[in-house]
């Protein structure tokens, strides 16, 4: 009896060890893909969840496989704490296994991001000197002209998801103490702007901005997310 539960023991653990030996793999090659494609210097950390991983290669499934990039680019935008959650994933494990990601499918896939405020401020017209998360919104401080004349004062902006990416509106202004009053219809002639984010890896299309002590938090969603389609 004891030499049958020393090797139902034994077995076990082969079990577990190849099962996270098979997960490691798969892990690698999904980042190694996501790498390569995207020209990142460091390969990002991917998790498969549930356990054991097997029964879920078998299946050719997994329910939710998570991507930590950290650091991306593009378009002379740079965002920091870039995460990747894949939902509903078809793969089948003798491709993951033999560095083939082609075939692999997402239902759903969202990022999410922080676009930092001096990369925001970048693209914001000359005059604005800072920006802050407040309860009403994104504010941001600066001089500003009005005809021809500058005017200091505190705005507060609107910011959302456009076709050209990150669209940044004033909806009121407040002037200076003593300061001559900003009429927000001209200001939004000169102070609107777009920060040229579009989307984010996988093709995810930002669908929520919301301004956050460190910057920009954005999320970005992409459905039936192939593989085969990326660069």
């Amino acid at each position: 009896m004891r030499g049958l539960l020393i090797l139902v023991v034994v077995l076990a653990i082969g079990l577990v060890v190849g099962d996270r030996v098979a997960v490691v793999m798969a892990q690698n090659e999904i980042g190694r893909k996501i790498a390569a494609d995207y020209q990142l210097a460091q390969r990002p950390s991917v998790d498969i969840r549930g356990f054991p991983f097997l029964t879920q290669a078998v299946d050719g499934k997994y329910r939710d496989i998570d991507i930590r990039v950290g650091e991306w680019s593009e378009q002379k935008v740079t965002v920091r704490n870039l995460d990747v959650k894949l939902a509903d994933v078809s793969a089948p494990l003798s491709d993951l296994l033999n560095n083939r990601t082609s075939n692999l499918v997402a239902a759903t896939a969202t990022a999410t991001a922080v676009v930092p405020y001096d990369t925001v401020q970048g693209f914001a017209p000359s005059g604005v000197e800072s920006m802050s998360a407040a309860p009403d919104g994104l504010r941001v401080t600066g001089t500003f002209s009005m005809e021809g004349i500058p005017v200091p004062g505190t705005v507060v902006v609107t910011v959302a998801p456009v076709e050209d990416g990150i669209e940044v509106t004033p909806v009121s202004v407040q002037s200076a103490a003593g300061g001559p009053t900003i009429s927000v219809a001209m200001l939004r002639q000169t102070l609107t702007f777009t920060v040229p984010l579009q989307r984010l890896p996988l093709g995810a299309r930002l669908t929520s901005i919301q301004p956050g002590p460190d910057g920009l938090h954005v999320t970005a969603v992409a459905h039936d997310v192939r593989f085969s389609d990326l660069k």
